[in-house]
């Protein structure tokens, strides 16, 4: 017996009810679809997950039909560093 698992397909990663987040799983056995279900993960649990794929990821070539994720990452981070030295030198001018 072979076990299969990937993303279901057309399905997204959302929050539940409960505040924590949901990855849609499909299962297949034997190269056939058994069943769909959910990984549910806290968002400590999501966090290491996220942090965990973003170094698997790190050092290799972002694919051209990727979502531009890790570059919108990128560019929130830069800006947040420009806000942040405003933020100080008009502190300082005050």
């Amino acid at each position: 017996m072979n076990w299969g698992v990937e993303r279901t397909p057309g399905s997204r990663v959302h929050r539940t009810g409960d505040g924590e987040v949901a990855v849609p799983l499909r299962l297949s056995r034997n190269g056939e679809h058994a069943t769909d279900a959910e990984l549910v993960l806290s968002l400590v649990e999501a966090e290491h997950l996220h942090a965990s794929l973003c170094r698997a990821l790190d050092g290799h070539p972002v694919p051209r039909d990727a979502p531009d994720c890790r570059e919108a990452v990128e560019a929130a981070e830069v800006l947040s560093v420009k806000v942040a030295e405003a933020n100080r030198r008009s502190r300082g001018a005050l």
